[in-house]
């Protein structure tokens, strides 16, 4: 089993940076075109792939170690419950990391580079943050520190050639798992030195949603300069064009990895995964790069699969999430879901293309706001609580940019269904058929009764931990609405957004 997991990825830019990886897997495979995110930020989402949980039910909600990212309590409570952990102790799968694992990984306060999380046979992972020169591996938990010589340094090679020996030298008498993943193309989005010429035609798609205004949005996207200034757009093509760059290394990696296990005779017994931990905005509602909103260009991520029994050129439609990967791969395994606390669902079915499968209608996106008490100092204007901020005072983050949404898929409904933790109770519905990119907020024009059903529903997700995270949504069959019970489980959303967070 071979997981790719590229950082940031933008949907759009798919096709084209990744010219090897959509003929080697997606041709070959199955393209999940409704994949998500439950939170579109780096390591709630990493922490949500390892364990196969929500945000509310593994903790981590931010980048920071004040925010569970790789902290002792996360490495206590959850790591050893990890995919990667159960496949290595209970499956006798040989491991091997590769890679950016989580944002403060390897920070002194958390064990440093020695500590080598649970499940791991191989592990070769990133101190920190994403960088592409001049940083430190942490080798089977000894530091090994790289400087900015291309043919030896840069880092989407360097995973790569660690890969490729890893599948040279390992025994061949064990399954294997293997997760590698590149920071690419996440900022400072350096490209390697033949690639930096490359799309230079390139600039950010210009959607209905680019550079206008977020009218009847949350105060943090209505903030937003519109029109964005030219330095803004500016930046945010550069950052667009770059990004494709970086990506053309990918490319050049999961190339050389399916050929290496063509030529050792194991292609065709090896699930392969294609993914990444969020989306990415370039200029939708003024908004100029960044991620942690709610709308689709930042939960929305790809997802292909290609092996044993998947027929090429599949696409499906169903509602998948991050949270399905470590359901999916210990199935794969032979392990009994039953056995784990996990709230996704394994998608070997739908892999398998079986007929008739019951599937999910709708899954929870959640995110926790970041802000300080004290004012940015380059929007004192703003005043206490936002961050993230660019020069011309358009902040991506505050500390009641808090949310939960239910992001529904049926027959009849493409709808998402959002309410934020802040004084105004601020509500955000969608009508993604009519609507594709989220323009129109129709929370106050949509029916009452879909409105109350969507509310009960996105509180009983925002409580729900393993299979009552899996119960029918609003639109199947099997759903019930008591309008009664409202009332007395309307406390569930302060518990959300307090106790059950750190």
């Amino acid at each position: 089993i071979l997981t790719f997991l590229a950082d940031t990825f933008l949907m759009l830019s798919f096709q084209t940076p990744l010219k090897k990886t959509n003929a080697l897997i997606a041709q070959m495979g199955i393209t999940f075109v409704n994949a998500y995110v439950p939170s579109a930020l780096c390591c709630p989402s990493r922490a949500s792939i390892l364990t196969g949980k929500y945000p509310h039910n593994h903790h981590v909600v931010n980048n920071t170690l004040e925010g569970n990212c790789s902290s002792k309590l996360w490495q206590k409570i959850q790591e050893p419950y990890t995919f990667p952990a159960l496949l290595k102790a209970m499956c006798g799968y040989q491991t091997f990391f590769a890679g950016k694992y989580l944002n403060e990984y390897g920070a002194e306060d958390a064990g440093g580079v020695g500590h080598v999380p649970p499940g791991w046979s191989f592990w070769y992972a990133l101190e920190k943050n994403s960088k592409y020169y001049n940083y430190t591996l942490s080798v089977n938990g000894k530091a090994r520190r790289h400087g900015e010589n291309y043919s030896v340094d840069y880092l989407t090679d360097v995973l790569a050639n660690m890969s490729l020996d890893f599948l040279e030298y390992k025994s061949n008498f064990e399954p294997f798992f293997m997760m590698i993943a590149t920071p690419a193309p996440h900022s400072p989005w350096t490209p390697a030195p033949q690639y930096t010429k490359s799309f230079q035609n390139v600039s950010a798609p210009r959607n209905s949603n680019f550079n206008i205004h977020g009218k009847n949005k949350h105060w943090l996207i209505r903030q937003a300069k519109t029109p964005m200034t030219n330095s803004s757009i500016q930046f945010l093509d550069d950052a667009y064009r770059k990004r494709w760059q970086t990506l053309l290394s990918v490319d050049d990696l999961i190339e050389k990895l399916v050929k290496k296990l063509e030529v050792n005779g194991e292609l065709d017994n090896t699930y392969i995964f294609y993914t990444s931990d969020n989306g990415f905005h370039t200029g939708q509602f003024s908004l100029p790069i960044d991620k942690r909103q709610l709308y689709e260009f930042d939960i929305k991520v790809p997802l292909l699969v290609r092996g044993p029994g998947i027929k090429p050129n599949q696409t499906n439609k169903m509602l998948v999430a991050n949270i399905d990967l470590g359901p999916t791969i210990l199935d794969i395994a032979g392990y009994d879901l039953n056995k784990t606390q996990m709230d996704g669902m394994s998608l070997l079915p739908l892999l398998r293309g079986e007929k008739n499968v019951t599937w999910r209608s709708d899954f929870l996106v959640e995110y926790q706001g970041e802000g300080y008490n004290g004012s940015d100092p380059t929007c004192p204007g703003l005043g206490p609580g936002v961050t993230h901020c660019f020069p011309d005072c358009v902040c991506e983050d505050s500390y009641n940019n808090t949310y939960a949404c239910v992001r529904t898929l049926s027959a009849s409904w493409d709808l998402q269904y959002c309410e934020f933790d802040d004084r105004e109770v601020f509500v955000e519905v969608y009508n993604l058929t009519a609507d594709p990119h989220q323009i129109n907020n129709i929370a106050k024009t949509i029916d009452q009764e879909i409105l109350e059903k969507m509310n009960y529903r996105l509180m009983m997700l925002q409580s729900c931990s393993g299979a009552t995270c899996r119960t029918p949504g609003v639109f199947d069959p099997g759903y019930r609405f008591d309008p009664r019970l409202m009332f007395s489980n309307h406390g569930l959303r302060a518990r959300r957004f307090s106790a059950q967070f750190l």
